[in-house]
């Protein structure tokens, strides 16, 4: 097994990896909209996701996989009418991937997040 780090912060006080690798799968992280290198957040939520998506697909290139490798996709919004709005985002991510999926709508742990994705893939 091997774990992946993009040296959040979050992840070593919360005591999680970015993505964890087993075998031909990768297990991705719920992801939100920082820019890691300089920790800040756009308000945009459609930014916000375009910025998981970029950490996301970065971790999994670390990790030996490709885009296209993702299988599910679980995206939480803090707000039902964000869907509308981070709309375009997902499908320039994913649109020709069309991984399974589930949008969820909750609260996450800072009130500058509006979106976390969360992605599995699976290689072959």
């Amino acid at each position: 097994m091997r774990r992946i780090s993009t040296g959040s912060p979050f992840e070593s006080a919360m005591g999680y990896s970015r993505a964890v690798v087993k075998g031909p799968w990768c297990f991705v992280s719920g992801t939100t909209g920082y820019d890691y290198a300089t920790m800040t957040m756009p308000d945009d939520p459609c930014q916000q996701a375009r910025n998981c998506f970029a950490t996301i697909f970065a971790t999994l290139a670390e990790a030996g996989f490709a885009p296209a490798d993702i299988v599910r996709v679980q995206y939480t919004v803090t707000d039902a009418a964000l869907a509308q709005a981070i709309a375009p985002a997902l499908g320039e991510a994913l649109g020709e991937i069309r991984p399974a999926a589930t949008m969820v709508v909750a609260g996450l742990i800072r009130p500058e997040m509006k979106v976390e994705i969360e992605v599995t893939a699976l290689r072959g």
